[in-house]
């Protein structure tokens, strides 16, 4: 008689993982220093694209020409530096880089196009008025998430986050910068796709072929390819391939468009009230506070996602409102020295720390060394944040992509079953996506517009508490173990 077949074992879902398994360093567990170092200038060298992309859209509008769009890029790279000491130290501890934040731009393109501003001729005097009236609006600003961090209010509504409530709100911190990514690509597409295919095959082919350098080849994949497609964007400037391309491709396409080498100083140390005394103005002030809310809220989001690909545990409310705090002093000293942008949590540092599984807080304090460094020698520090455009977006497309599934990792402790909770998750994806595109297209009509708000966050953090449940479908208790 045959022996009957042997029974198939049946098929279980993947385990429920409190921590990430495949980090190779964690929070407190440091690469060896030459490693770390390289791993820290990785970080600023991908921290430096949103530092140059906001004084170029805001320098020129504000009536500042090249020495003006270096010094401030200069300024904001010094002060990131600070923050980032003060946050890895003081705040959470996480291995988060603080560094500008495009939530502060709306309302400071609404103070460069105030009334007030409208009757000055001279542009360089127009700058320094502006980025005087700049400076008050963000000091005063900053009292808020100092205030909330420190009194331990924020802890308050950060206890009654779950991750259902947290999914929404990390997710689309990631994702919902997708305008920052292949739209920009697409500006110089033969650099920036290029970007995006090395960086791919650097990062995820090339350590499945060659496992002798697979785990080099996966941690400095950044490095490795800006390296190569910013020689190549040098070869087609210098080979004449934009000589007679229109000047809007020219400025996206070549490698000498910046202005910020011919601009910069071989060495200044950028100090406080260095444009004048602050002014204050009642209305500026409130539409940079609601900025500064909406920053706050962001960077919560940030933190979660820092925490999670650090392989640290949920950080407890108390810390999370502690570094809230920091991050309002941090909106302080951005007002005092004058960087024309507040600050938060950047998200792209954060997916970095997810694409090189590394989340050591030594690496990040490596990287405001840099900061601070190239800041002082600002030759030095103009040549890497000449890098065009393009190969930046091409970066994003990667990063903002693993902040964003750091959040939808939060689902695996939800119940995915329960209708209550496919109809909070969506709802709030869902809003989260359209609410903003009606602002996007309400400032593209009138030119200008409200601050951008959170709807995701707002919904999803309502509906969880009013509509009830039990703490098991939604995860409540993943995050009270954790945390106490």
């Amino acid at each position: 008689m045959a022996a009957p077949p042997p029974k198939q074992e049946e098929l279980q879902p993947h385990a429920v993982r409190d921590q990430l398994p495949a980090v190779s360093y964690c929070l407190t567990s440091p690469p060896p220093w030459p490693e770390a170092i390289l791993l820290g200038f990785q970080h600023y060298l991908v921290m430096l694209g949103t530092t140059v992309i906001i004084p170029t859209a805001l320098v020129p509008q504000m009536g500042g020409g090249n020495e003006e769009k270096a010094r401030v890029v200069q300024t904001l790279l010094f002060v990131a530096g600070i923050n980032t000491l003060l946050q890895s130290f003081l705040g959470t501890r996480l291995p988060a880089v603080i560094g500008g934040s495009y939530t502060f731009v709306a309302p400071t393109i609404s103070i460069v196009l105030a009334a007030r501003y409208s009757g000055i001729a001279d542009p360089h005097e127009k700058f320094l008025r502006t980025m005087r009236g700049t400076q008050g609006a963000l000091i005063v600003a900053s009292t808020l998430q100092i205030i909330m961090g420190f009194s331990g209010l924020w802890r308050i509504v950060v206890r009654l986050l779950s991750p259902l409530s947290a999914a929404p709100l990390v997710a689309l911190v990631g994702f919902g910068l997708y305008e920052l990514g292949f739209p920009s690509v697409a500006k110089c597409i033969e650099i920036g796709l290029p970007e995006i295919i090395l960086l791919v095959a650097l990062s995820q082919y090339v350590p499945h072929l060659v496992p002798l350098l697979g785990t080099a080849f996966e941690r400095f994949a950044v490095i490795m390819s800006v390296a190569i497609v910013w020689l190549y964007a040098f070869f087609l400037t210098v080979g004449g391939a934009y000589k007679n391309a229109a000047p809007k491709t020219q400025f996206h396409c070549r490698t000498d468009r910046s202005g910020l080498v011919g601009g910069a100083p071989w060495i200044t140390v950028p100090y406080p009230f260095q444009w004048g005394a602050p002014t204050f103005d009642a209305g500026e002030c409130f539409a940079m506070m609601a900025a500064a809310f909406v920053a706050l809220v962001e960077s919560t989001g940030a933190f979660i996602a820092v925490s999670r690909y650090a392989s640290a545990t949920p950080c407890p409310p108390s810390v999370m409102s502690r570094g809230i705090g920091w991050q309002g002093v941090g909106i302080l000293l951005a007002g005092l020295f004058g960087t024309a942008n507040g600050c938060s949590v950047s998200v792209e540092n954060a997916g970095l720390l997810g694409l090189t599984r590394v989340g050591s807080r030594r690496v990040v304090q490596i990287s405001a060394g840099f900061m601070l460094f190239f800041s002082i020698l600002g030759k030095f520090g103009a040549v890497f944040a000449s890098i065009p455009g393009p190969i930046i977006a091409a970066i994003y497309c990667l990063l903002f992509a693993y902040v964003g599934m750091a959040g939808v990792g939060f689902l695996q402790f939800c119940n995915l079953n329960s209708f209550r909770t496919k109809f909070i998750l969506g709802f709030s994806l869902f809003m989260g996506i359209s609410v903003p595109q009606y602002f996007n297209e309400y400032t593209s009509v009138a030119g200008f517009g409200p601050v951008h708000t959170h709807a995701r966050w707002t919904c999803c953090y309502v509906l969880y508490h009013d509509l009830g449940g039990d703490t098991e479908s939604t995860g409540s208790l993943y995050l009270v173990s954790s945390t106490t």
